[in-house]
């Protein structure tokens, strides 16, 4: 079973990194922000994804997790 989350992090990336956060829907927001819209099967999956946004360099603003 997956869980869905939501990575918020500042500044706006580019559509093109959906594909290295496994196809993640990418959204940007007004206040100059993205949000990253993931589904995991596990916690090592959630914990890979925000090692991306670690090594992109880009700052983790929020996680939350959308209810099933």
């Amino acid at each position: 079973m997956s869980a869905v989350y939501l990575l918020n992090v500042s500044g706006h990336l580019d559509e093109s990194w959906s594909a290295w956060f496994e196809d993640a829907s990418v959204s940007w927001e007004s206040d100059g922000t993205t949000t990253l819209r993931v589904s995991v099967v596990d916690q090592a999956q959630l914990h890979g994804m925000l090692g991306r946004v670690r090594d992109l360099g880009v700052t983790l603003l929020s996680v939350s997790r959308l209810r099933s």
